[in-house]
């Protein structure tokens, strides 16, 4: 199969260098320079992943788009920012969106982390996980990569997925930050593991009365397997 990756961004070199070394590895590449312009070409084209600048040109800008693109659509989602401002990152992740990096980057790193992210969203190939996870009140199925709490379906990101199921597959285990964020995003430093803070804390907030099986302490994160009946 062919990934199919969009880049929007305004900044015709960046583009360039990173629609290169993606088409390099076989990914097939689409393009927008705006908000309004890569809304409609995700709509149309419905790429597997998408790379979005937050300060674009337009009626919206990067952020904006990443929380449409999330409306209605859980393909992972790179953000890129000029600034390495927190607040920017925070907000990124907040919304949806799976992972950033700050500009400039090394077009190596961002490659390492497509393929990452597509390698944890699209399971094609691999055999078929255990059965489903979890207890009576809240279950997670690997094959079906769904989520159910008290009979409901929660919609989570592919990351917030990943994260979850790597937590409840090792139930009563405490997870430092580096060590999620080399399970689940396939890398780990120390500027990362605020993206590991961020998607808990979204994590805890979409599973609700079922994020209290999420154990936080000194040392890390983890998933208390006992639920109540």
């Amino acid at each position: 199969m062919t990934f199919r990756i969009i880049i929007v961004e305004d900044e015709e070199q960046t583009t360039k260098m990173v629609r290169f070394y993606l088409e390099r590895e076989g990914f097939t590449v689409i393009t927008a320079t705006d908000g309004p312009a890569g809304e409609s070409a995700f709509r149309q084209q419905q790429p597997d992943l998408a790379i979005l600048d937050i300060m674009l040109p337009g009626t919206f800008d990067g952020l904006e788009l990443c929380r449409r693109i999330r409306q209605d659509a859980t393909v992972p989602i790179i953000m890129l920012t000029a600034r390495a401002e927190d607040s920017d990152k925070a907000i990124g992740l907040s919304i949806g969106a799976d992972d950033y990096l700050t500009k400039p980057f090394s077009p190596t790193e961002l490659i390492a982390r497509v393929k990452a992210l597509l390698r944890r969203a699209y399971h094609y190939n691999e055999p078929l996980a255990p059965a489903t996870l979890g207890g009576p009140r809240l279950g997670l199925d690997p094959n079906r990569r769904q989520v159910i709490f008290d009979g409901q379906t929660l919609e989570l990101t592919p990351t917030e997925f990943n994260l979850l199921q790597v937590l409840m597959s090792n139930p009563g285990w405490v997870f430092t930050r580096s060590h999620l964020l080399e399970e689940v995003w396939g890398y780990s430093d120390e500027a990362g593991e605020d993206t590991v803070t961020t998607h808990v804390s979204n994590l805890r907030q979409k599973l609700g009365a079922a994020g209290t099986l999420l154990i936080r302490t000194s040392r890390g994160v983890g998933y208390a397997y006992q639920e109540d009946a």
